[in-house]
């Protein structure tokens, strides 16, 4: 399991581009950056390196804590998986590549694929020096037309990419990063109501294919969760003092809420049910919603049963429970 909080070199990194840089500014920039996201715009509002580097302040640390979350769920189910060559889609700053990298020891060759030409100038930039990323090629071009055109990979990662396209350009993206994908899938979206629905339309689509689910979920069958209720997941990760003066917050740590699916080309060699929302701690019992190969369900575990409570009081939102109780 790889930590939520950003690797140090990838940290001393970031902070040596951050020298001199105005975090009001950066603030100024960040907002106006989140402000077209939320409109439904792409990253095409960040034009120079000061809004790569807004952007990369204000949004590296949470999207790797969701990626290395996503991983982390993904090893955890298909321990085996070593994969050599990693291709991560729509990358920006790189971020996925980090995580990935921090992940999975085997990873030798990253190649990374973003039409924003800035982003992928402080990808590179922040890279340059790293043990790991430092030979990574990053191709232009935007994931849509330009991912036809990269070589498969062992491993394929999209972060917070397919909400940027219509319906459309959404199945065909999907269709082709499964191509590309020799043994796995990652695909990680915002937890919102509209990127549930996202990942729930990619993972009707390739189960249709041919793919197995390693995680979130325990089978391959239709989500058993009706609205209003929504799959999602959050990772609380540290700030730094420069992270909150771009966020204008105060409190010293950040929960990012996200939704993934983990697909691989073969089935897992185990199932494990998934932990959907904060278990309740109570004097007589842990009551725990749980996602298993037969739905949705309840799970009670009583005082009286010492070895059962204990483990669960170890219950987190959004682990897997491999032998439930």
């Amino acid at each position: 399991m790889i930590s939520p909080t950003l690797p140090a070199e990838l940290k001393a990194a970031l902070d040596a581009k951050l020298q001199g840089f105005s975090r009001t500014d950066a603030a100024q920039r960040s907002q106006k950056i989140s402000t077209a996201y939320r409109a439904g715009g792409t990253s095409g509002t960040i034009k120079s390196e000061a809004d790569a580097l807004a952007y990369a302040l204000a949004r590296m640390p949470a999207t790797y804590a969701a990626v290395a979350a996503s991983v982390n769920a993904l090893t955890e189910i298909a321990p085996d998986l070593a994969p050599e060559t990693l291709l991560d889609v729509g990358a920006g700053p790189g971020t996925a590549s980090w995580a990935a990298a921090e992940a999975f020891p085997s990873l030798h060759d990253f190649t990374l694929l973003d039409a924003n030409a800035t982003l992928s100038r402080l990808a590179l930039e922040l890279a340059r020096d790293s043990t790991r990323l430092a030979e990574c090629r990053y191709l232009p071009g935007d994931a849509g037309g330009n991912l036809a055109e990269a070589s498969p990979a062992d491993l394929v990662i999209a972060s917070y990419v397919i909400g940027e396209l219509s319906e459309a350009d959404q199945r065909a993206l999907t269709e082709t990063m499964w191509a590309k994908a020799r043994h796995a899938l990652v695909v990680i979206e915002p937890g919102t109501p509209a990127g549930y629905a996202r990942i729930l339309a990619l993972r009707q689509q390739l189960i249709a294919a041919g793919a197995y689910v390693a995680a979130p979920c325990p089978h391959e069958r239709p989500c058993p969760l009706t609205a209003p209720d929504w799959c999602h997941f959050s990772q609380r990760l540290p700030r730094s003092q420069a992270h909150r003066q771009i966020k204008g917050a105060e409190v010293p740590f950040e929960d990012e809420r996200f939704i993934y699916v983990a697909l691989t080309r073969t089935p897992p060699a185990a199932r494990a049910a998934r932990v959907l929302a904060p278990p309740d701690v109570g004097k007589a019992e842990i009551a725990a919603k749980l996602c298993t190969e037969n739905g949705v369900t309840l799970a009670k575990v009583p005082r009286r049963n010492k070895a059962a409570y204990a483990s669960a009081r170890r219950w987190r939102w959004g682990d897997a429970v491999i032998a439930e109780s």
